[in-house]
C-alpha cells in the first residue's frame, strides 16, 4: 500500500453511469481511481500499474468479474491485492462462486456508499495472507445437493462471514424495529377504529370535493400541452399523451424559439399522483416559450433577436433548480432538443431518459445515443450534447418509458425490439397515423390490465 501518495483503486464496471457514480464516491473519499469498462480493460490497467485495491462488477462483457478475480488471484505478483466483487446477484451459489474465484469481499447491489467505503477501508487495513504452500488446500462445500470446491484462504472466508454476519445483524435489527412498530400500530389501530366509523361519513363529501379538485388539476396539466391545432411551419409534428391516473408525471411540448429553431421535449417525473404532477407543472412553467432575460430556453441578444440556450446547458440549469432533496425525493428524466428547420440539425440532451429513435426515409429505425443522469440526482453534473441531422422524409420519435417498459399480463416488457418493429411497420403511413399505430401497439400489449405508467409519444418529421 502506498504511504506517500493517494491510495490507488481500479474499478471494472461496464455501466458508464454506475462507474461515474462509484468514481465520484471513491474520489470524494480521497482515493485515486482508474476505470476499465470491462474485465479485460481493467486487467490491463492492473498489470500496467498494480493498484492497492480492485473493485469489480460481476456481469460484464469480454471478461466477467469472476474471471477477472480468478486471473488476478492466480498471478503471483497480483494475488495479494484485495478484490471486492459487486453484483445484483445474491444467492448462496453466487457467493460460493466468488469464493472459488478468490474474492476478498462480496458486496450486493444496491449498496449504501458508506457501507462500501467501510469495506474498502477494512480491506486496505487488513493483510491478505497468501501462503503459496497452501495453494492446493481445498475446502469442499455442499450446498443444495451440489458440492463446490473452494480454494479461498482463511482471510477470504473470514471476510465473507463478516459480510454475511453484518447483513444478518442489520436484517435482525430491522425486524425488531418492524415488530415494535407493528405493536404500536396495533394499539393505535384499536383506538382509530372508533374514529374511522365517525369519519366515513365525512369521507364521502371529501371524496366528491377531491374528485372536483383532481379534475381541475388535470385540466391545468393539459393546458401545458400543445394545442391540438398548433402548427410549426417547416416541421411536421404528431403526439400522444395518455396519463395512467387522473394526474400524470409526464408532459411534452414543442414550440418555436426563433425563426429557425424549435424546442422539443418530453419529461417524465418519477412516481404518480399529486406530488409528481406538482413537480411536472413547476418544470413545465420553467420551460416556457417566452424569450426573456430570465428564460432557461432562450434569451434576448443585444440586437433583440433570440439567443437559444444549448440543450445540455438547459439540463444543467434544471439540475441546479430542482435538486431531488428539495423535491420530496422526486426527480425527473428528460429529452430536450433544439431542431433547426432550415438545416435539419437536431441538437439534444438526454437526462436519464429513454433514447430517441431515428427513422430515416429509406432506412430502418435506429436508437440514437442518449446517456446521462436524471435531473435532480446529483448536483454539478455535466450533460453530453448529442446531435443528428434529419434529411427530408426522416422522422424522430421520442417516448416516455411507458412505451418500451409497457407490460403484458405476465409482466413481460414490450421492449426496444418490438417498439422498433412497430415503428418500422408505419413507413408508408402519415406521421399522425404512425404515432397512433405505436400507441395501439402499447394498448394491445397491455390489453388485459392496461398501461401501468403514463404514455407520452412525440414524433417529428422533416418535410420533403
Amino acid at each position: 500500500m502506498n504511504s506517500d501518495q493517494s491510495i490507488r483503486i481500479v474499478i471494472a464496471e461496464d455501466s458508464r453511469i454506475q462507474a461515474k457514480m462509484l468514481i465520484k464516491r471513491l474520489e470524494s473519499a480521497g482515493y485515486e481511481v482508474r476505470w476499465g469498462a470491462n474485465g479485460s480493460e481493467a486487467l490491463d490497467l492492473i498489470r500496467d500499474d498494480p493498484p492497492d485495491l480492485i473493485i469489480s462488477d460481476i456481469e460484464m462483457p469480454e471478461m466477467n468479474g469472476y474471471q477477472l478475480c480468478q486471473t488476478v488471484k492466480q498471478d503471483r505478483t497480483l494475488k495479494r491485492i484485495p478484490l471486492i466483487l459487486l453484483s445484483t446477484l445474491s444467492s448462496p451459489e453466487d457467493i460460493i462462486e466468488g469464493l472459488q474465484a478468490g474474492a476478498d469481499n462480496y458486496v450486493t447491489k444496491p449498496y449504501e456508499a458508506d457501507y462500501l467505503l467501510g469495506r474498502v477501508d477494512s480491506l486496505l487495513h487488513s493483510t491478505i495472507d497468501v501462503d503459496d504452500t497452501e495453494e492446493d488446500a481445498a475446502l469442499e462445500v455442499n450446498l443444495r445437493g451440489k458440492t463446490y470446491t473452494v480454494q479461498s484462504g482463511r482471510q477470504q472466508v473470514l471476510n465473507l462471514l463478516i459480510s454475511t454476519f453484518e447483513n444478518a445483524v442489520e436484517k435482525n435489527s430491522e425486524l425488531i424495529r418492524v415488530n415494535q412498530e407493528l405493536s404500536r400500530n396495533r394499539d393505535e389501530l384499536s383506538r382509530q377504529n372508533q374514529t374511522l366509523e365517525r369519519l366515513n361519513d365525512q369521507l364521502e363529501s371529501h371524496n366528491d370535493r377531491m374528485t372536483r379538485d383532481l379534475d381541475a388539476a388535470a385540466r391545468i396539466q393539459h393546458s401545458l400541452l400543445p394545442a391540438s391545432d398548433f402548427v410549426v411551419e417547416g416541421l411536421d409534428v404528431a403526439w400522444k399523451y395518455i396519463p395512467c391516473d387522473e394526474l400524470a408525471g409526464d408532459f411534452l411540448n414543442y414550440f418555436p424559439l426563433s425563426e429557425e429553431e424549435v424546442a422539443l421535449y418530453v419529461v417524465d417525473v418519477s412516481g404518480h399522483g399529486v406530488a409528481s404532477s406538482l413537480l411536472s407543472v413547476a418544470v413545465a412553467r420553467s420551460m416556457t416559450r417566452s424569450v426573456s432575460s430570465s428564460s432557461i430556453l432562450a434569451q434576448l441578444g443585444p440586437d433583440g433577436t433570440p439567443l437559444v440556450t444549448p440543450p445540455h446547458d438547459v439540463a444543467e440549469e434544471l439540475n441546479k433548480r430542482f435538486p431531488m432533496e428539495d423535491q420530496g425525493e422526486l426527480y425527473f428524466t428528460m429529452f430536450y432538443g433544439v431542431f433547426n428547420r432550415k438545416t435539419g440539425l437536431l441538437q439534444y440532451v438526454s437526462a436519464g431518459h429513454v433514447p430517441p429513435v431515428l427513422f430515416r426515409k429509406n432506412g430502418k429505425p435506429e436508437i440514437l445515443p442518449a446517456e446521462g443522469f436524471a435531473i435532480g440526482w446529483i448536483d454539478g453534473i455535466d450533460y453530453d450534447l448529442e446531435q443528428v441531422t434529419l434529411e427530408p422524409g426522416d422522422r424522430l420519435f421520442v417516448f416516455s418509458d411507458g412505451v418500451p417498459e409497457a407490460m403484458d399480463q405476465d409482466l413481460n416488457e414490450l421492449g426496444d425490439q418490438r417498439m422498433l418493429q412497430s415503428i418500422e411497420a408505419t413507413g408508408k403511413l402519415s406521421l399522425e397515423e404512425s404515432v397512433t399505430h405505436v400507441k395501439s401497439t402499447v394498448d394491445n400489449w397491455c390489453r388485459v390490465n392496461g398501461p401501468k405508467d403514463d404514455v407520452s409519444i412525440l414524433a417529428v418529421e422533416m418535410p420533403e
